[in-house]
């Protein structure tokens, strides 16, 4: 599917949300595709991108910002504590902000820098285990820390169950961004981000859908 289908998709969910055009912000995620998939993303007027890892970034965009003006990136990955510098200085927005431990880094950086990427902080909204990301009963609690910390806190973040209704993650996560004045919401995928831009959804990822399978190699 290419970009401009995903636009026109991404503006018809927005139309149909009763929401104003140029509401939802797709980023493209770039992580662990070939150079020239993205290289042809970027020629088609792409300019926000989202990758997981920090070191990967870091080999691969500072020679594509010198060719291509106007870029910024998103880390939409887990940040260890040991990279925060790293990504405060590569990154225009966190997506993955799950721990006090990381906040604290981030505060450190952003004061000694004079500015911070914007904040998402990540919510597990499904309560699993192995997934990254404050509990729902925590997320009021983890705001006002990071709030606290003089963080640019712009939003909230989830990554649903595979095995469980999107819909239902989406209205949590849009329920307590409202209660706690947030109005960033940074969810949906290539497979659910209609759904998403429905339950207000002002960050879209959007990854497979535009550049085609990813690259394991």
């Amino acid at each position: 599917m290419s970009l401009d289908e995903i636009r026109a998709r991404v503006t018809q969910a927005e139309a149909d949300a009763g929401r104003a055009p140029g509401s939802v912000t797709l980023i493209a995620v770039s992580k662990m595709q070939p150079l020239d998939r993205v290289e042809a993303v970027l020629a088609a007027g792409q300019r926000i991108f989202g990758e997981n890892r920090v070191q990967e970034a870091a080999s691969k965009w500072p020679a594509l910002m010198d060719r291509f003006e106007g870029v910024m990136l998103h880390l939409i990955g887990p940040l260890q504590s040991n990279k925060t510098r790293q990504a405060v200085e590569l990154f225009d927005a966190i997506h993955s902000v799950d721990r006090i431990k990381l906040a604290r880094r981030l505060a450190e950086h952003a004061q000694e820098r004079g500015a911070c990427p914007d904040l998402f902080l990540q919510v597990n909204t499904g309560e699993e285990p192995q997934k990254a990301g404050v509990l729902p009963g925590e997320a009021d609690g983890f705001i006002a820390e990071c709030r606290a910390l003089d963080l640019p806190v712009r939003g909230l973040m989830c990554i649903p169950p595979v095995d469980e209704t999107p819909a239902l993650h989406f209205a949590l996560l849009a329920k307590i961004a409202a209660r706690n004045g947030l109005s960033g919401l940074s969810m949906g995928m290539s497979d659910d981000f209609e759904q998403a831009i429905a339950f207000g959804a002002t960050h879209v990822r959007v990854g497979s859908a535009i550049f085609g399978a990813r690259d394991h190699g």
